[in-house]
């Protein structure tokens, strides 16, 4: 890769000059514990890596997979926070405040036990606290969206971590201070609407430890995130103790931006495949590469919001591709900068003894500008304050998405997207590559069996040899997880990963799965383009979910339904009306006050 002159300047903030990483690593006392890297992308689609049918250049997450194993039927949540949440803890969402999502708060449960939208620190403990009290070195970089500083409940620092730098919210410019959102509760902000002005670009807060910082303008933000944990590896490289390294990136996250010289490489592609020649494209590739079943049926163009790439205009065309081509980029630039962690670890002598954990957070975003899942005031917002010029995408002075078609071709084979509990929405890349001295000789393998993001955090215990206290922390009584270790799975000795007796129920926007085995069975209302009922799929077989199974085995739905319902009523469920949904609200209150 050609990198630019301004590129090169910007790696000085990874603090590693003068260094002599390899005299570090020889002092220190050896500490047989593996260390854990766990890497987080934001938004990123089924089908966005070059393992799982994209052209996009990840070629150092394409090596993790052929190092680890692949797991092709791992799920997270529709959302960022809750998938977050629940890989810091190992509980379900609904137990430690996060049944609801902070942007889109179901008015109803507004107060309701289980609806405060942040981690509550009465009702769980955090992997980092458990690591740190073991003696792990404890970093944090890039995305916390936890809470904490205005936004309800803690920032890293209050939950074990020894050293972070970042953002609390979703989202943040990639190249500058500006935020991702207007706040519109702000009341600065609500009188200026209200007035027929332009409320202008908040900056967008970045703490370190806790403390309020500048970020700095022109570095892109996996070089400013990737920069600040190199820093906190090497500075704590002499104390002879494991570490725990939580890298939350923001890339693909919108707004779209990334690079200029790593996106143009990539529209002529995006302009020649157009929406469905991309999705069958991804779908082929996903077969061909053994990350769906080779027998999956092709989930078709029959979803309700997308649209025709032959209806789009030449110069909307050339505007798509553009979008596309720049999300690619920036997931090639987050491939580089994990390609320096993985370097280091090597030069450092450490790798063979890391246990590094690569996922997304949810499916890609499939919000928009304009279509049913678009906003007025943010339409507005965006429009009244960055550039709509072509050439501008991808800079700071831009903002897009790819939107609800781009989002759907994203993922082949499977259906929906981010917000939404299809396939799609759920199910992200996830690879396991366990420390050299376990027992894991699987490498490269790729596997079907179902896994949970509670699982994650419990797998890493499991590595580093802590005893998770389940109902109690030091005085805190807490909610025991239902997340569970895979370790034995990756080390050959179970057969699989969660058995039927081991259900995965969940619950966001009124919306409903279980997860058993090989099936889902699956609930999405009617405010949300569903038709309110449950269906059954065999989410291994059938990952399109193309093909409902509810007549031909009804005893197993039934059995199923039972599992959520349990659920649901064990966790204070709050039921949501048919008319609402996270991007216009819309609901006849009254009908709402109901809980399962």
């Amino acid at each position: 890769m050609r990198l630019s002159k301004k590129w090169l300047i910007g790696f000085s903030l990874l603090g590693i000059a003068g260094l002599n990483l390899a005299a570090h690593a020889a002092e220190q006392e050896k500490d047989e514990r593996p260390n854990i890297l766990l890497i987080v992308a934001d938004d990123l689609a089924y089908g966005d890596l070059g393992l799982s049918g994209a052209i996009t250049q990840t070629p150092n997450i394409d090596r993790l997979a052929k190092e680890g194993m692949v797991f092709t039927n791992f799920n997270a949540s529709p959302v960022c926070s809750i998938s977050r949440g629940m890989l810091m803890t190992g509980n379900d969402n609904s137990q430690i405040g996060l049944s609801a999502f902070d942007y889109a708060v179901y008015p109803p449960s507004k107060g309701k036990p289980g609806y405060e939208a942040y981690v509550t620190r009465n009702t769980t403990v955090m992997i980092s606290e458990l690591l740190k009290d073991a003696g792990y070195r404890t970093y944090t970089v890039g995305k916390w969206h936890l809470g904490g500083a205005g936004h309800g409940g803690e920032g890293p620092s209050e939950w074990g971590f020894d050293r972070s730098y970042g953002i609390y919210t979703g989202g943040a410019n990639h190249w500058n201070r500006g935020a991702f959102h207007l706040d519109v509760h702000d009341p600065e902000v609500a009188a200026k609407i209200k007035a027929g002005k332009n409320p202008g670009v908040p900056d967008e807060p970045y703490y370190e430890d806790g403390n309020p910082v500048k970020r700095p303008i022109g570095v892109f933000s996996d070089e400013l995130f990737s920069g600040k944990m190199l820093q906190y590896l090497t500075q704590g490289a002499d104390s002879g103790k494991p570490f725990f390294a939580y890298i939350a990136y923001t890339t693909p996250h919108a707004p779209l931006q990334a690079p200029d010289f790593m996106i143009d490489k990539y529209v002529p592609y995006y302009l020649e495949k157009g929406y469905a020649g991309l999705k069958r494209a991804r779908f082929d590739a996903q077969k061909a590469n053994g990350i769906i079943d080779k027998d999956a049926p092709y989930p078709g163009y029959s979803n309700p919001l997308t649209e025709s790439w032959d209806s789009l205009s030449e110069e909307e065309k050339l505007r798509e591709a553009k979008m596309m081509a720049t999300y690619s980029a920036m997931m090639e630039s987050q491939d580089y900068h994990l390609g320096m962690f993985l370097n280091y670890l090597r030069e450092t002598g450490q790798y063979d003894n890391t246990l590094i954990i690569y996922m997304s957070d949810n499916g890609p975003e499939g919000s928009g500008l304009h279509g049913p899942l678009s906003n007025p005031k943010a339409l507005n917002w965006i429009t009244g304050n960055f550039s709509n010029k072509i050439e501008d995408i991808g800079r700071g002075n831009a903002f897009g998405f790819i939107g609800t078609n781009w989002a759907d071709a994203a993922t082949g084979g499977l259906q929906w997207w981010k917000w939404f509990i299809g396939n799609g929405g759920i199910r992200t890349p996830m690879i396991i590559v366990p420390p050299k001295n376990s027992k894991f000789n699987q490498a490269g393998k790729i596997v079907p069996d179902l896994v949970s993001v509670k699982d994650l955090p419990m797998t890493i215990l499991d590595y580093a040899g802590v005893k998770h206290p389940m109902s109690q922390y030091q005085d805190r009584t807490i909610k025991a997880p239902s997340g569970i270790s895979v370790r034995d799975f990756l080390e050959g000795d179970a057969e699989t990963t969660r058995t039927e007796d081991q259900p995965v129920a969940f619950e966001l926007f009124g919306n409903s799965y279980v997860m058993q085995g090989q099936y889902k069975a699956i609930r999405v209302r009617t405010g949300m383009w569903g038709d309110g009922e449950w269906h059954l799929y065999n989410s291994v077989k059938d990952p399109g979910e193309t093909t409902p199974l509810e007549d031909k085995d009804p005893v197993r739905l039934r059995n199923m339904i039972a599992i959520y319902e349990k659920y649901a009523e064990d966790n204070g469920i709050v039921e949501v009306a048919d008319n609402w949904n996270p991007w216009h609200g819309t609901l006849e209150e009254d009908s709402s006050k109901k809980s399962h």
